[in-house]
Parts: C-alpha cells; sequence; structure tokens
C-alpha cells in the first residue's frame, strides 16, 4: 500500500490533534484482544506481528516527524529505527521482513510504552503553529496507520489461521441483524450499463490523497457493464462443482501452474467437513453463507471464475467510472468500533446492496502501475509507492477491515496476484 501523498490545503491543527489521538487509539482496540504471545507470530514473510504493526506507525512519527522538526527531540530507542524501519532505504538500514517474527524483544509492554511516549510528544508538537507541511505529513502519517490497522488484522486472521485450533480473534456469533432476516444478497445478475467514451480517472483536488492516485487524467472506454453485485460463496460452489480448480483451459498460465504448486482447491479459510463447508472468520469457524460474498482469492483465481462465468474483471478506469456516481470521491464505510465490538466489521457478511466499498476488495483486469504524469514526491516518504508499480495487479473499493473513511472510488490498493490473505473478492464485468 501506498504511504505517500498529494495535498494542497494542510489540515487545522485541532482537527489534526483530535484525528491523531482517534486513529492512534483505534490502533490500540485492534490489538487489546490479543496475547503477547499472538502479537510476535509470524506466519509467512508477507504477514508482521501485530505489535511490529504498531511500533512501525510509530516509528513513522518519529523519524518522519519529530526527529525531523522538533527542536532537542531525542528518540525513545535507536536500536527501533532499524528495527521498525519498513522500506525506506533512505532512511537506513532494516531489520529483514521475513524475520520479524523472530523479535521476542522488545516486548509487547515496551511497544506500548513506546507508543505512549510518541503520542505524548506529539500532543505538543501539535500546535497552532505547525507548519503547513508538516500538517500534510501528519495527515499523511495517520492515513498511513489506518492502512496498517486493516493489514493488522488481515496478518491476525492469518495467524490465527494458522492455529490448528482455528481459535477466534473475536469469539463473536454472526452478527444479530443478520440472523434476524437482513436481507440476503441478490441472487441474479443485474448490470449497470455504461456507454463508454471519454472519462477522467485519478484526481487533482485538495483532499488528502495518496500520490498513486494523481494525476486526474482522461481514458477512453468502450462499451461495458458492471455487474451491480459481487461474486457470492454460492456462486463459487458452482465454479468449484463444476471442475473450475481443475480446468486449465480457464487459467493465465502462472496462475494454473501456482495453482498446481499450492494445490488450491477453494478460496483461502475455506475448509470441507462431513457437515458441509465451513470458513474460518476473526469471529470464528461458521458454517459458510452461499449468500455472502466470496473473499480471499487471489487474482489468478478470480480472473479464472470470470472466464468461466463468460465474463471477465473490470479495468480500473471501469470500476472507477462506475463507482464514483455512487460513493464519490471521499472516504465512505469502513469498520469503526462498533463494527469491531459486534463482528460486523470483521466479515464480509452478506447484504443486498451493491458492496462498492465495506466487504471485499475487488480485483481489476488492470496492472499497477503509474498514470500518466505520475511523479514520486520528494524525499523519503516518496520511496516507498513508485518503485512498487510492478508486477501487481489492481484493486478497488474496500474491505470489511477498511478502517471507517479510508476508502473512496479513486483509492488504489495492490497485490501480487497469487495474493490471498488479504480480504479480495470480484464483481464481473462485460462487453458490450
Amino acid at each position: 500500500m501506498s504511504t505517500t501523498a498529494s495535498v494542497t490545503e494542510p489540515p487545522r491543527a485541532h482537527d489534526l490533534q483530535s484525528r491523531f489521538c482517534e486513529v492512534r487509539a483505534f490502533t490500540e482496540s485492534l490489538a487489546a484482544p490479543l496475547s503477547a504471545e499472538d502479537q510476535t507470530v509470524q506466519t509467512m514473510p508477507d504477514v508482521s506481528p501485530t505489535k511490529w504493526h504498531r511500533a512501525h506507525t510509530t516509528w513513522f512519527f518519529e523519524t518522519f516527524l519529530l526527529s525531523e522538526h522538533q527542536p532537542g527531540y531525542t528518540v525513545v530507542d535507536p536500536s527501533y529505527g532499524f528495527l521498525f524501519n519498513s522500506y525506506y532505504e533512505a532512511v537506513g538500514p532494516r531489520h529483514a521482513r521475513p524475520e520479524r517474527g523472530l523479535l521476542s524483544r522488545p516486548g509487547v509492554e515496551e511497544i506500548s510504552e513506546y507508543r505512549v511516549a510518541v503520542d505524548a510528544a506529539m500532543s505538543g508538537f501539535l500546535t497552532d503553529q505547525l507548519d503547513p507541511a508538516c500538517s500534510r505529513l501528519v495527515e499523511l502519517g495517520l492515513n498511513h496507520e489506518q492502512q496498517h490497522q486493516e493489514l493488522l488484522l488481515m496478518d491476525i486472521k492469518h495467524v490465527l489461521g494458522a492455529n490448528p485450533l482455528r481459535p477466534a480473534y473475536r469469539a463473536i456469533d454472526r452478527p444479530q441483524s443478520r440472523q434476524e432476516g437482513e436481507p440476503a444478497a441478490a441472487t441474479g445478475s443485474d448490470w449497470i450499463e455504461h456507454p463508454g467514451g471519454v472519462v477522467t480517472v485519478g484526481r487533482d483536488d485538495a483532499e488528502f490523497s495518496f500520490d498513486n492516485e494523481h494525476p486526474g487524467h482522461e481514458v477512453l472506454l468502450r462499451p461495458f457493464a458492471l455487474s451491480s453485485r459481487l461474486v457470492t460463496c454460492g456462486e463459487w460452489l458452482a465454479f468449484i462443482d463444476d471442475g473450475g480448480y481443475e480446468r486449465p483451459e480457464l487459467w493465465m498460465s502462472d496462475g494454473w501452474g501456482t495453482r498446481r504448486q499450492t494445490e488450491w482447491e477453494s478460496p483461502d479459510y475455506w475448509d470441507l467437513s462431513d457437515d458441509g463447508w465451513l470458513v474460518h472468520t476473526l469471529t470464528g469457524v461458521h458454517a459458510l453463507d452461499p449468500d455472502e460474498p466470496v473473499c480471499h482469492v487471489s487474482w489468478y483465481e478470480a480472473d479464472a471464475y470470470a472466464r468461466w462465468a463468460g465474463c471477465r474483471l473490470p479495468t480500473e478506469a471501469e470500476w472507477e467510472t462506475v463507482a464514483a456516481g455512487r460513493i464519490g470521491t471521499s472516504g465512505v464505510g469502513g469498520l469503526d468500533l462498533l463494527g469491531l465490538t459486534d463482528g460486523t466489521g470483521l466479515h464480509p457478511w452478506a447484504s443486498a446492496d451493491e458492496q462498492w466499498t465495506g466487504a471485499v476488495w475487488q480485483w481489476t483486469a488492470s496492472s499497477y502501475g503509474p498514470y500518466p504524469g505520475f511523479a514520486p514526491a520528494a524525499g523519503a516518504v516518496g520511496e516507498y509507492n513508485g518503485k512498487f508499480m510492478v508486477n501487481q495487479q489492481a484493486l478497488r473499493g474496500g474491505a470489511c477491515v477498511t478502517p471507517a473513511g479510508h476508502t473512496r472510488a479513486t483509492y488504489r490498493n495492490f497485490f501480487y496476484p497469487s495474493a490471498r490473505w488479504p480480504f479480495c473478492g470480484l464483481r464481473l464485468a462485460v462487453d458490450r
């Protein structure tokens, strides 16, 4: 995920202080159900331990704001710069990502103390005299932390899913609203038609956005249609029953090779029991609901399913053009404290709405690359995004674990095509 931004108007100091406290506290709410052991485990190189997420987001504020712009500031621990740097080569050397789970020390309590110390220093830093450039950098840091809040939940789900006991992050039955008759997803395919033509995607406005959303530019679209809903688990079961995982003609060559090597036979976290399909969720193991959006499928699987269905995946420009009229350009939806507490924000439960955001990230047919005229931001904070614009696929929308207000029509997410641990699903498209 990107960690650089483009904004022209700095937020006000009072608003920034309030938002800083809210975002930082929410990270701690996410970590609260987890033991020290939970927070230390790393189950694969792409997964980071919970305590690392908590420390890295703190390191961001300490490194790029306090150390650079607060006279007389002394870092809490010089070794943290090596341990909790992620990808910023310009800042200095860093601990290897695949080995983050080997760090039994500093412990969870020490990370908590680190967060408290940096938060206290930031409280004195966030004043009315704050330089506009620093204000924008704080806003960037908060959006960066929200990205790590989502990653924290993705990663701990993988950690708990690797445990043969399949423990729950929060042991909650189905959300009450769903149990008591919330409308199930539509069973038919309604298509949202678009005539094509020249459209503008991306953005150039003053609201916060990451630099990979810039600049706004024109794209020529041919006539197309998007499904008004996401592909469901029930529909995916039909794909499985029709031999979708055994038919190489449906798969890209690299995807078929990956499927054979990994022996995929269903989406991640699905298990076939004597009583039918079960799915491991952050709220525990539940019987699979055929009406809920399918989740934890790779781009390779999504592309194969679309071909099996006689359709295709939408391009980024197609998705944004249709979604913009439904969700706007500002942040909407997502996980909040209530959704965390009652479990509604921890799994893509079935719903009758169009689910442009708040269910699963949606794979597109577009490779993740720079828009025409893209340029990374100056300095170390511009290092993360541009150098990842290769060999990855773009996703749009937002998932149930995406923080509230953190999604918008222009938001560009990206993962490697084999990735299944993110909350990824799909929406179909057809040519007209």
